[in-house]
């Protein structure tokens, strides 16, 4: 139940389980403002309903106890404490923007602990950007207590990441090349407004669809209501779930009770234990 006078929230504190056969965690399904936005007194940002309360896009992926981060924004500090995630095996970056990547300066902690450098996957392009944002933590001689990352480039090949294959998809963020992960039945887009015919065919055949949905009104560079209702019929998954949400998009619980069937806004703290999703 959700009371708008009191706002309650409860995070999803993350112990692995190896009997499941994969557990998704929605850490953050906001945009790069975040909902609340700073400043603004719209219904949805001093909403009482807490999936109205979206930290900036992440999602953590567990198999078998080897922990995947998609994308590690601003939040990441906040959304690894409130999920109690001890242990990070590595992090698959979609692309260059802020929103994305400017929590690795804290991945330091698990260098400390896991006494390594914590690999990350990207293309050559998201590589060069993440050196040149965080330059000091490459630059000769090291100093102790910077974040410490071994990269690994990607291209459209599919590779393993803890036992897991992961295939590329390339989609379009206006003119920016954006990567999204095919994992078995599991396909997770973020930061598209275009995705070519091709790149579509290696989307169809989920059975979990995640795709960005910023608001209602037309934007240059996101999919809109309209425009991700439309792609999701056409990938035709047994679920879609929405993610990186505006303040613009309207009320959680109206949006989605105005969606069809297959289709639900994802929020954070959501978790799937879904046994279905082969991998």
């Amino acid at each position: 139940m959700y009371h708008s006078s009191v706002l309650i929230i409860s995070y999803l504190i993350f112990v692995p389980d190896k009997k499941k056969l994969l557990t998704i965690i929605f850490l953050g399904t906001g945009t790069s403002g975040g909902v609340p936005m700073l400043g603004c007194d719209c219904a949805v940002c001093i909403s009482g309903d807490s999936r109205d309360k979206r930290l900036r896009s992440s999602l953590l992926i567990s198999h078998q106890g080897y922990n995947i981060l998609i994308d590690a924004g601003p939040d990441f500090r906040c959304q690894m404490l409130r999920h109690g995630i001890k242990k990070l095996d590595a992090i698959l970056l979609t692309h260059e923007h802020r929103d994305h990547t400017a929590g690795l300066d804290d991945i330091r902690a698990y260098n400390y602990f896991q006494k390594g450098a914590l690999p990350v996957y990207c293309t050559e392009e998201v590589e060069n950007s993440v050196r040149d944002q965080f330059a000091y933590a490459f630059k000769e001689p090291r100093l102790s207590g910077l974040p410490e990352i071994c990269f690994h480039r990607i291209s459209a090949i599919s590779f393993q990441v803890g036992g897991l294959s992961f295939l590329p998809i390339q989609v379009m963020h206006h003119k920016m090349p954006v990567t999204g992960f095919r994992m078995g039945d599991f396909t997770y887009i973020t930061d598209a407004n275009y995705i070519s015919a091709h790149e579509i065919e290696k989307i169809k055949g989920s059975k979990i669809f995640v795709l960005n949905a910023l608001r209602q009104l037309p934007h240059f560079s996101h999919y809109n209501l309209e425009e991700a209702i439309a792609l999701a019929k056409e990938v035709n998954a047994s679920t879609t779930y929405f993610t990186h949400l505006s303040h613009q998009m309207g009320l959680h619980a109206h949006i989605e009770a105005a969606l069809p069937s297959s289709i639900r806004l994802a929020y954070d703290g959501l978790a799937l234990h879904d046994p279905l999703v082969r991998v």
